[in-house]
């Protein structure tokens, strides 16, 4: 299944698809766990193409593409080690695809002396992030656009200090 994959860096020219996967993924899967208002208000902090095209600049930027070279996910993790984004199509959920992205990121932190991984994660992404070691830390409040979302601060210590 996950041959059917591959993931590699994102390119400004990827950025209105990013935009339009950011968007129809938090408006179809995370309704589930928001109100309508609320996905609404999260889906429209992606309209600002140039927010996307400054990540890919400055984050260590990450899609996954399938066959037909649809980006299917994507992540992003700032050199700090503060994970930005995790986002899988809304019609390649469950198929590993959010596990490939995040050991990619693990690795990337791995190799550049991070040793603790950040993220702001949603009620729907918990299970998930809890399954891969990640600790909440504090339920949190954040504002998205206009309206204040319950989301996670959750962590995980990816490189042991007293091994380096």
């Amino acid at each position: 299944m996950k041959a059917n994959f591959i993931i590699r860096a994102a390119l400004q020219s990827d950025a209105v698809e990013l935009k339009n996967l950011f968007q129809n993924t938090v408006l179809a899967i995370n309704r589930r766990d928001y109100l309508q208002a609320e996905v609404e208000d999260w889906a429209s902090c992606g309209d600002d193409l140039s927010n996307i095209e400054d990540m890919i600049k400055t984050h260590y930027f990450i899609v996954t593409v399938n066959q037909q070279s649809e980006i299917v996910g994507f992540s992003s993790i700032t050199p700090q080690g503060y994970l930005h984004s995790m986002f899988v199509h809304k019609d390649f959920q469950g198929e590993g695809i959010a596990t490939m992205l995040l050991n990619e990121i693990e690795q990337y932190a791995i190799t550049n002396g991070i040793m603790r991984i950040t993220s702001e994660v949603s009620l729907t992404a918990r299970p998930f992030f809890e399954k891969k070691g990640y600790i909440v830390e504090e339920e949190q409040k954040r504002k998205a656009n206009q309206l204040s979302l319950t989301n996670f601060w959750m962590a995980k210590q990816v490189i042991c200090p007293k091994n380096l």
